[in-house]
């Protein structure tokens, strides 16, 4: 539902999107999916998206039609580019290969091109196996790695700055950045600022700009006034 989401609020705003490695989950839905959105102030937009997400449904799963709460967690990092240096040692990363999941013929079956990189010193895995080849599979899981990276480091040195103010929840469970109710009642709510929509089907539907631009403004606030 979050991937639904995000890709039609992309596709609303003329940004080309690519989902880079999708994992589906045991039993259904998808357990991980990392996507890349290219566009103009794509990051600056999506970093408001980082956070854990609640949602509070009928689950279609269950035959005596109890209401469930579930969480998915939202990470966003900017694309660096290339003329930005992080440096990833060979000794701290695990690389293995397996067969891609995803569409591609008889090549998926026969050939282990989808590519897994742990990076050993922060624990941080990323897979990629949208590329035919497993040395292109490679050097984008690598370009995610360093991105991932540099948004760390980046949070780092924020954490230094005493005149910058933000939010600082925890990404883990119980500390949502927003619900999506959809029984008993019909509401999205924006923890963070307290914006509430009704017009669930909406904001499933990609219409995400009012949190987006309420938390951003909250954030500029917040700076302004250290």
């Amino acid at each position: 539902m979050l991937l639904r989401m995000y890709l039609r609020w992309s596709e609303a705003h003329g940004f080309k999107t690519e989902i880079l490695d999708i994992q589906s989950g045991d039993e259904a839905g998808i357990k991980d999916v990392t996507f890349s959105v290219k566009g103009p102030y794509a990051y600056g937009y999506l970093k408001a998206e980082a956070g854990v997400h609640r949602l509070v449904r009928i689950s279609p799963f269950d035959a005596n039609k109890r209401r469930h709460t579930s969480f998915s967690a939202v990470l966003a990092f900017p694309e660096i580019e290339d003329d930005i240096s992080i440096e990833v040692k060979d000794e701290h990363l695990k690389i293995d290969t397996f067969r891609a999941s995803g569409a591609g013929g008889q090549h998926v079956n026969k050939v282990s091109s989808a590519v897994r990189l742990t990076h050993l010193p922060t624990g941080i895995i990323v897979s990629c196996q949208s590329e035919r080849s497993q040395i292109r599979n490679r050097e984008r899981a690598m370009k995610i790695l360093k991105s991932r990276l540099y948004d760390i480091s980046m949070k780092e040195r924020e954490k230094k700055m005493d005149n910058i103010v933000g939010d600082k929840r925890e990404i883990s469970w119980g500390s949502q950045i927003r619900s999506y109710v959809l029984q008993p009642y019909r509401l999205v709510k924006d923890h963070r600022t307290g914006v509430e929509i009704g017009n669930v089907d909406a904001v499933l539907d990609g219409d995400i700009d009012l949190f987006i631009k309420n938390y951003l403004n909250k954030l500029k606030d917040n700076r302004l006034n250290v």
